[in-house]
């Protein structure tokens, strides 16, 4: 079949991006590596569940092995393990953004009707706090005592029947009910009604581009070879994916910023133990976030959260006797964790193989933000009658940006404004791989944003 434009992955911008096309008739070919999976089929086991839905079997690590790289491989991509918050940007975020790219729209009357656009796409609620667990009464409560700012998040879904003993720690491998949308059952779904065609397990490893044509190439999970010919070649693979492809093929070569401003907003999980029963892994997985402007200010935030065995057992220090009397106290912790809205920006590159890795590291000022945001948790706890606090060993990058950095100057980004690679007319990029910065905020729907303008200027090309 001859198609109009491919998508290199099925995650957030790509089935965004997907949708807008093919509901307007034009032939759109998605193609991601990850498996698809239904409500169903997904891993009920948690180490199943690090195995098929992400790269590197659950976790990368940056070079120093200090930072867990968490990237989604699956039909879906992060709407699938996230937890589906939805928030705009601000202008804090976004005149940085502004003042790095020279991109005009960059600012909240700019993004506005393209947020207002996507959110139509999605039922969106704030996390109910009549169903709120132990983990977020100790939040609200601590936040309370040491005189801080919180609000409930705001989140993706719709009729989580949690009276009916549904928990979203489950939501991490894939929602089971379809309450969390997922763009497998929002704007992916309705991309496949309209004509997009989708395969999965199918992983792109070369790009070739003309003037008038793109053609990717690479292998099926069976190991047979694929090719596959558009006008139009849109990258939706996160940082790492898109880096690691273009720098594959020497796109560095005309694009000497490629690879280069990777941000991960660095998360630090920490544990407080009690002498009662918090269960924070029952019901909402997550209610609230920090809304303290003094936060937001020193460059960290904070919120409620938790996560599975496997994972607390790889941020809870120590070994042997001492880990595991940890471990068996899991029904007794709640957790908190600072997100950094880092400044020291990192880097994306390919080893000789084509395999990527990537050199990620906190600078000064990132440490002093993950300084505050860690004294402001140990308050909470301290306040709310912990008797332990326990900060994990290891950070975690869930919000993998850049590479593919926006902005007008050739020499210091990679996507122009138009969202076309500079120098090349017809290949795109819109996910978070775009980001100029690290705007500290869950980037989510921001992709959905820009993924929604990118589409209609294709639309008026194609």
């Amino acid at each position: 079949m001859q198609y109009d434009v491919i998508i290199v992955g099925a995650g957030v911008s790509g089935s965004y991006m997907a949708h807008d096309l093919a509901t307007k008739g034009v032939r759109v070919l998605v193609l991601e590596a990850g498996r698809s999976f239904t409500r169903d089929t997904y891993p009920r086991k948690e180490i199943d569940a690090n195995a098929q839905l992400y790269w590197g079997g659950g976790v990368e690590l940056n070079t120093s092995a200090t930072i867990a790289l968490l990237r989604p491989k699956v039909v879906g991509g992060g709407s699938i393990v996230n937890q589906a918050l939805m928030d705009r940007f601000d202008n804090i975020a976004l005149d940085s953004w502004r003042a790095q790219s020279d991109v005009p729209y960059f600012s909240e009357a700019g993004l506005s009707a393209w947020y207002e656009a996507a959110e139509k796409d999605l039922t969106i609620q704030d996390v109910p706090e009549s169903t709120r667990n132990g983990n977020a009464e100790i939040f609200a409560e601590g936040f309370k005592k040491c005189g801080f700012v919180c609000k409930p998040l705001t989140r993706a879904q719709s009729n989580c029947r949690f009276e009916e003993g549904n928990d979203c720690i489950e939501c991490l491998a894939g929602c089971r009910i379809d309450s969390k949308q997922s763009t497998p059952v929002t704007t992916l779904r309705r991309a496949l009604r309209a004509g997009c065609h989708l395969v999965s397990e199918a992983e792109v490893k070369s790009v070739k581009h003309s003037e008038t044509s793109v053609n990717v190439s690479g292998t099926l999970s069976t190991g047979a070879p694929f090719s596959f010919e558009a006008r139009k070649l849109v990258l939706a693979a996160g940082a790492i994916g898109n880096s690691r492809l273009l720098l594959s093929e020497r796109f560095n070569r005309k694009l000497p910023w490629l690879g280069k401003g990777f941000y991960t907003h660095p998360q630090y999980m920490v544990m407080g133990l009690y002498d009662r029963e918090i269960n924070a892994h029952k019901g909402p997985l997550q209610t609230y976030k920090s809304y303290d402007p003094g936060f937001r200010l020193k460059g960290f935030k904070l919120e409620n959260v938790f996560a599975p065995p496997v994972a607390i057992s790889m941020l809870v220090p120590g070994s042997g006797v001492g880990h595991l009397a940890k471990m068996k106290e899991l029904t007794r912790m709640s957790c908190i964790e600072v997100a950094v809205r880092d400044t020291h920006a990192g880097r994306i590159r390919v080893n000789s193989d084509g395999k990527a890795f990537v050199e990620k590291e906190l600078n000064g000022v990132d440490r002093e933000r993950k300084t505050e945001g860690l004294k402001a948790i140990d308050a909470i706890f301290r306040s709310t009658g912990a008797r332990e606090v326990v900060p994990g060993k290891l950070g975690i990058g869930l919000h993998l940006m850049g590479g593919l950095a926006m902005g007008t100057n050739a020499k210091t980004s990679v996507v122009a404004p138009d969202f076309k690679l500079h120098g090349f007319k017809n290949i795109y990029a819109a996910d978070s791989s775009i980001f100029p910065n690290a705007p500290g905020i869950n980037p989510s729907l921001t992709i959905m944003a820009l993924s929604k303008m990118a589409a209609s200027l294709m639309l008026k090309e194609l």
